[in-house]
C-alpha cells in the first residue's frame, strides 16, 4: 500500500485531533455540565423563575418594572432600581454616561432627529429621578447639584477664562426662571434651545440639600437587569406600601427583613432586597 505523503499525514492527525476536541468540548462536555445542572440545580439551570398558581411570575434574577400601562409606579409595590436598558434581556446594557455627563441637550421645537427630542445628561436623569421618587414617597428628592425643577444645576460661562460676562443655565430652557439669580456679579439667564454652548466653561453648582432618596434609586445598574435594591431604599418605600395596602408598617418592615440577603461570603458586596420576592410575599399576604 502506498504511503501518503507526510504534509498530508500531518493535515490528517490535525483533523482527527479537531474531530475528537469537538466531539469532547462541543457535545460530552456541554451534556455533562447540562445533566449534573438539571439534576442537581434545577431551579437555577432554568432561570430561577418564580411560578404563581401556574404561571411565570418572573425570574429572582433579573429585575423587572412594577409599574401601569401608563409607566406610572403601581404604589402597592416595591419599585426597582431604574434600567438603561428597560429590564430586557435582550438589551441588557448601562448607559455608558459617566460622572462628567453633565450637559443637556434642550430639545427644539418643530426639529426632528436628536434636535427635537433633546437629551437628558445623566447628572439630569440623577435629578429628574430623585424628585419623582421624593414625590412618590412624600420626601425630600432635592439632591446637592440638582435644581428644585429636576435637572442638573450647571451653568455655562463666558468667556471660559477671566473674569465673567454672561453665564446661562443651560439645562433649564427659557422662559424657565433659573435656579440662582447671579454668578459672580453676573445675572443668570436660561438656556436657549439649539444653541451652541460648547465655547463657555462649564460650572457645576453645589447647593445646600442634603440627599435622603438612596443612590440605587437614581442610578441604573450596569447590567440594567438589577433584581435587587438596597435595604435603604426599601425602607423608604415601605410607609407608601404600607399604607396603600392598609398593612402595619411593622409587618412590611419584618417583610422587608426577611427577603434581605447579606453580604458574599460574609465580606462581598452590600445586603440587597429582592424585589420580585418581597412584592410576591406581600400579593401572599
Amino acid at each position: 500500500m502506498r504511503h501518503l505523503p507526510s504534509w498530508m499525514n500531518r493535515y490528517l492527525a490535525g483533523l482527527r485531533a479537531l474531530l475528537v476536541l469537538t466531539v469532547i468540548t462541543g457535545v460530552v462536555y456541554p451534556l455533562v455540565v447540562t445533566g449534573v445542572a438539571q439534576a442537581l440545580f434545577n431551579g437555577e439551570a432554568n432561570g430561577s423563575i418564580v411560578r404563581i398558581h401556574g404561571e411565570d411570575a418572573g425570574s429572582v434574577l433579573i429585575g423587572q418594572n412594577f409599574t401601569d400601562a401608563g409607566g406610572n409606579p403601581v404604589k402597592k409595590y416595591f419599585q426597582s432600581r431604574p434600567s438603561a436598558a428597560g429590564y430586557d434581556p435582550m438589551a441588557s446594557a448601562a448607559s455608558n454616561l459617566g460622572p462628567a455627563d453633565v450637559l443637556d441637550v434642550l430639545p427644539v421645537p418643530g426639529a426632528s432627529g436628536m434636535r427635537g427630542h433633546g437629551r437628558r445628561s445623566l447628572l439630569s436623569q440623577v435629578c429628574a429621578r430623585s424628585k419623582a421618587v421624593g414625590e412618590l414617597e412624600g420626601v425630600s428628592g432635592a439632591r446637592p447639584y440638582c435644581t428644585p425643577d429636576g435637572v442638573g444645576a450647571v451653568l455655562e460661562v463666558f468667556p471660559a477664562t477671566g473674569a465673567p460676562t454672561r453665564a446661562v443655565s443651560v439645562n433649564q430652557p427659557c422662559p424657565t426662571t433659573p435656579f440662582i439669580t447671579t454668578y459672580q456679579g453676573i445675572t443668570v439667564q436660561c438656556g436657549t434651545p439649539g444653541q451652541n454652548y460648547a465655547t463657555g466653561r462649564t460650572v457645576t453648582v453645589r447647593g445646600t440639600a442634603t440627599a435622603l432618596v438612596p443612590p440605587d434609586a437614581v442610578t441604573a445598574g450596569g447590567s440594567g437587569l438589577d433584581p435587587d435594591i438596597s435595604p435603604a431604599y426599601a425602607a423608604l418605600q415601605a410607609p407608601r406600601v404600607a399604607r396603600q395596602r392598609g398593612l402595619p408598617l411593622a409587618r412590611v418592615k419584618a417583610l422587608i427583613e426577611r427577603h434581605t440577603s447579606g453580604r458574599s461570603l460574609g465580606f462581598m458586596g452590600e445586603p440587597a432586597v429582592n424585589v420580585l420576592a418581597l412584592n410576591l410575599a406581600l400579593d401572599a399576604g
